[in-house]
């Protein structure tokens, strides 16, 4: 299969078997043409050359309808919801059951939906609006919509980026009784060990070109990273020794009622502080708390020991708070705007003149910002929604790193990256550190977490149980705390 974009070659002459039964990793860096592959197995793009065969039968799809009709169903990295709509809605989109004289059976539409989450062994009411849920369940609802096609063919784009250790468990439990039933499961993940863990073969793209595909027995993670990045990775957690600092962020008490109560923390100058738990625990909360976007009931923030305006992001600004969103696309992007535009949002002030942005000074730093990154791009006015998810993370990363902060706040940096890019983003992390800076981290990824922190702050149930230094935090004891089994070393308060 081959696929131009213009003067892009996006695959060029790739083959790929997927059989009934079996788990078959797709792997490649961000850019390596997996999008591409299964966006023309989905009927969304049309090959310019290549065959796809369906039982050994040539298959053409016009449109996505058509790859859904013959069974290939698709569960996309970004959910792609109707905000307005229930769950149950979401999932039966343009094929809800009918009663007599036409009219919808929406008992029929809420049943199924909970039978559907009851296999998947999540707690989700169907009558729930889409709208407000967290990315993992969001996930969740697509999940059980590809689910809900009996599908024969079912492509995962990132499934479990979002899910905690035990959704994951569940969703690979799931997989398996798919196998068992016969169907055919393309599996994408970044977490080299959900591939190892889960699948049985793997097809490795670098450049839009096929590199191998080969079974997975005999492979070890580093294999797959040399044939992924060609080259040797070297470490993935590059973290260099801390030499903290003062005090740069105080967090007093912080409440916020029904979501979490009495967090209290402090991150000091060039240390990394990981905030970890399970989904739902009120990480990503309090964060969103501390820089203004959710307003706290109770509780203090001081930045370099100035008390901060509850409940007003410019505030935070003006005080030297930055912060990178857990949903990068909705929260972090401007999708339709260009590269350079969205480096600029958080510097308008200083790039015009008269309430009129001066194109020179925004074009200048965000090329500067992106030749710091090393991002990859063809031209600074693309639209930002053009490049790959971890170099759009990069431009978040970019915006936010421009205004010179004191704290850095990321929520789940590395989220659905490649591990090329993972390394490189863990790398500025712990270089902007060792420069005096303070970050605090929230991650749902265990190893980045072990690898990168100075300190885990650890949450359960909207509350702070333990504070784990890091030559004392270990995955049983992070593990412990999170999920209230125990409060580990360094209890808090």
């Amino acid at each position: 299969m081959s696929k131009s974009f213009g003067s892009v070659r996006a695959l060029q002459g790739v083959s790929l078997e997927l059989h009934a039964g079996e788990a078959h990793a797709l792997a490649g860096e961000n850019g390596a043409g997996k999008s591409t592959l299964i966006k023309t197995l989905a009927g969304v793009h049309r090959p310019d050359a290549g065959t796809v065969l369906l039982d050994g039968r040539p298959a053409v799809f016009h449109g996505p309808a058509d790859a859904r009709d013959a069974g290939i169903a698709v569960i996309y990295q970004e959910p792609t919801l109707f905000s307005d709509l229930s769950i149950a809605e979401n999932i039966f989109m343009g094929r809800q059951p009918r009663r007599t004289l036409g009219r919808i059976d929406h008992a029929a539409v809420h049943e199924a939906t909970a039978k559907l989450m009851g296999r998947l062994g999540v707690d989700l009411d169907p009558s729930r609006p889409a709208r407000g849920l967290s990315i993992a369940d969001q996930q969740i609802v697509e999940i059980a919509k590809a689910l809900s096609f009996d599908a024969r063919v079912l492509i995962m784009d990132e499934p479990t980026a979002a899910l905690t250790g035990s959704e994951t468990a569940r969703l690979f439990s799931v997989v398996e009784a798919l196998r068992a039933e016969g169907a055919a499961v393309l599996f994408i993940s970044h977490r080299l060990a959900e591939i190892f863990e889960l699948c049985q073969r793997v097809t490795t793209l670098r450049d839009g070109k096929l590199v191998a595909s080969e079974t997975l027995d005999g492979l070890t993670e580093d294999d797959l990273v040399r044939r992924m990045v060609g080259r040797d990775l070297g470490e993935l957690y590059p973290k260099q020794d801390a030499r903290t600092g003062e005090k740069a962020l105080t967090v007093r008490r912080l409440t916020r009622e029904g979501v979490f109560r009495d967090v209290s923390f402090e991150v000091r100058r060039g240390e990394i502080v990981a905030l970890a738990g399970l989904v739902g625990a009120g990480r990503s909360e309090v964060v969103q708390a501390v820089f203004g976007v959710d307003r706290p009931d109770a509780g203090e923030v001081e930045v370099d020991g100035k008390p901060l305006r509850r409940g007003s992001p410019t505030a935070a600004m003006d005080a030297g708070l930055a912060l990178v969103p857990e949903d990068r696309r909705q929260r972090g992007l401007v999708m339709e705007a260009s590269i350079e535009r969205n480096i600029g949002l958080t510097g308008l002030g200083k790039l015009g003149r008269g309430g009129m942005v001066r194109r020179t000074l925004e074009r200048a730093r965000a090329s500067d910002w992106s030749l710091k990154l090393q991002l990859k791009y063809d031209r600074l006015s693309d639209t930002v929604g053009v490049l790959s998810g971890g170099n759009q993370q990069k431009v978040v990363l970019a915006k936010w790193l421009a205004t010179e902060p004191a704290v850095l706040i990321v929520d789940e940096p590395t989220r659905g990256i490649d591990v090329g890019t993972k390394a490189e983003v863990h790398r500025l992390l712990s270089s902007l550190a060792a420069d005096g800076l303070a970050v605090l981290m929230v991650s749902s990824d265990l190893p980045e977490v072990l690898g990168m922190a100075d300190r885990v702050l650890v949450m359960h149930e909207g509350r702070l149980v333990a504070e784990i230094p890091r030559d004392e935090a270990t995955e049983e004891s992070v593990m412990a705390a999170a999920t209230g089994r125990g409060r580990g070393e360094g209890e808090a308060a």
